[in-house]
């Protein structure tokens, strides 16, 4: 995401979530525990909007999205866009459901790590949320559900026909998309939807350790790896190891480069920059 903006000020209060940031680590919290965290409009407007400023202001170097009390995210809720969206005509349908798919190339596309700490259930929405990030940090009690054929509508939602086969495979996804059935944590791992199994209760305390140990590493070989890892998805091999030469002869040419050989000289630890 491009780092320049407009007239726009940055945003000081977000109304369907809460956000800390300390020491380059954001912490983006789904605020809604009475509704096991279900979005709204509103709350996957502001989550677009959220990354987008963060991505802008590039003072944060690595962000955790975890949810507020039993769970995790429910998904969409079924009252405020279920109920709302039977009543819209074809464009306004098309324009709610590219804003969803804007969340998750923003969590993509944003030019730092994000970790999704997950415990209780991450659905529909939410699982793709999860899915979306870099990193899924999850406890024991957490739970993974596609629900979408559930609702009579595609499994291939929000990116997740896209995603869901490149992390677990094929084979693994069609069953979840197709399905829409559970996945709990030990088979999570198993077919690699998990990052990381936690103990109980220790997901969000994970990820925080994971995010500060990433926002004190090099942020600019961070947020490159990431964008290599999206756009090569569906490269060829030739055009992918030429994209990989050019990136790696622009970092050979920065400050965290030349950084690692004074530090490896001086036999000390490396003081990255992130650039």
């Amino acid at each position: 995401m491009s780092p320049f903006s407009g007239s726009a000020q940055r945003t000081e209060r977000w109304r369907h979530l809460r956000l800390s940031t300390h020491d380059g680590v954001a912490t983006v919290t789904l605020a809604r525990p009475e509704k096991l965290n279900a979005l709204t409009f509103g709350a996957y407007a502001d989550l677009r909007d959220l990354l987008a400023e963060l991505s802008r202001e590039r003072s944060v170097r690595a962000l955790v999205l975890g949810g507020e009390g039993r769970g995790f995210c429910s998904g969409g809720d079924v009252d405020e866009i279920i109920g709302a969206t039977l009543s819209m005509d074809t464009a306004q349908l098309l324009d709610f459901n590219r804003m969803t798919g804007q969340v998750v190339r923003a969590l993509r596309e944003c030019p730092f790590p994000v970790i999704a700490a997950v415990h209780g259930i991450a659905a529909g929405a939410g699982a793709v949320l999860a899915l979306a990030a870099d990193f899924r940090i999850a406890d024991p009690s957490a739970r993974f559900a596609f629900l979408f054929t559930k609702v009579g509508l595609s499994g291939g939602d929000m990116g997740a026909a896209y995603l869901l086969p490149r992390v677990v495979g094929l084979g693994h996804a069609t069953r979840l998309l197709m399905l829409g059935e559970p996945v709990r944590a030990p088979e999570a791992e198993r077919i690699g939807l998990i990052s990381e199994l936690t103990e109980e209760g220790q997901a969000d305390v994970r990820s925080g350790e994971l995010a500060r140990h990433l926002a004190q590493g090099p942020a600019l070989a961070y947020a490159q790896t990431k964008a290599l890892l999206t756009s090569e998805l569906d490269m060829p091999l030739a055009a992918s190891v030429e994209l990989d030469a050019a990136t790696q002869a622009l970092l050979m040419n920065g400050e965290d480069y030349a950084e690692f050989h004074a530090a490896f000289t001086e036999k000390r630890a490396p003081k990255w920059r992130g650039r």
